[in-house]
């Protein structure tokens, strides 16, 4: 079975399901995308890994893998989402240590989590892509029955947190820039991801 390469195109909150988001991935060479339903926590920390500029000041649990790993020469060559059951998906981790190549089966929130911050590469097998994989909106004409059911999870694909920051009313238009930039250092201190990167945008917009 061939492998197709994936990247990441965003996290959406999920509207259908309360506290969980949609993880979108994107096929590198093709025009599907591969939504995958993950939990709060493995979100917030694959979007601190995608966001360079919010570090943590303790390590979170996928940094201290890392940290874990790499102080025992283990690396993490690529991640392969493998199998698709019952609408959950399997994957590998591929690890090479002294040039002895080993598996880990892992969730794949946390296997992606680890391949962003080991730059290891994300693939799936191609029939995998063909069943779970989907048109978004903007190519209507090719959308599968799979979107109908997701329509709701991929509202905002490539926004962090947005839908929490609606349904919270909580608004940072009226603070300045200097206030803005000292309640993101506050939020990061308290480990608050998710109220960060809502003041990041803010920041960004400006």
């Amino acid at each position: 079975m061939s492998l197709v390469k994936l990247s990441i195109k965003g996290i959406s909150y999920s509207q259908t399901q309360n506290g969980a988001y949609a993880l979108i991935l994107n096929e590198v060479d093709g025009e599907r995308k591969l939504p995958i339903v993950i939990g709060a926590f493995e979100a917030q920390s694959i979007a601190i890994a995608l966001e360079k500029e919010i570090k943590p000041p303790r390590p979170l649990t996928h940094d201290l893998f890392k940290n874990f790993a790499e102080r025992f020469d283990i690396i993490v060559k690529q991640v392969i989402i493998h199998k698709l059951v019952d609408g959950v998906f399997y994957s590998s981790i591929i690890c090479e240590r002294d040039k002895i190549e080993e598996i880990i089966d892992a969730r794949t929130s946390d296997a992606i989590a680890l391949a962003l911050r080991f730059n290891a590469p994300i693939f799936t097998y191609k029939n995998i892509l063909d069943k779970a994989g989907i048109y978004l909106k903007s190519n209507p004409s090719d959308s599968t029955s799979d979107s109908k059911d997701i329509d709701d999870v991929l509202s905002n694909p490539e926004t962090f947190g947005h839908e929490e920051s609606n349904q919270s009313g909580e608004t940072y238009s009226k603070h300045s820039l200097q206030e803005l930039n000292e309640l993101l250092d506050q939020a990061v201190s308290h480990e608050d991801y998710e109220k960060a990167a809502k003041i990041r945008d803010e920041i960004s917009k400006r």
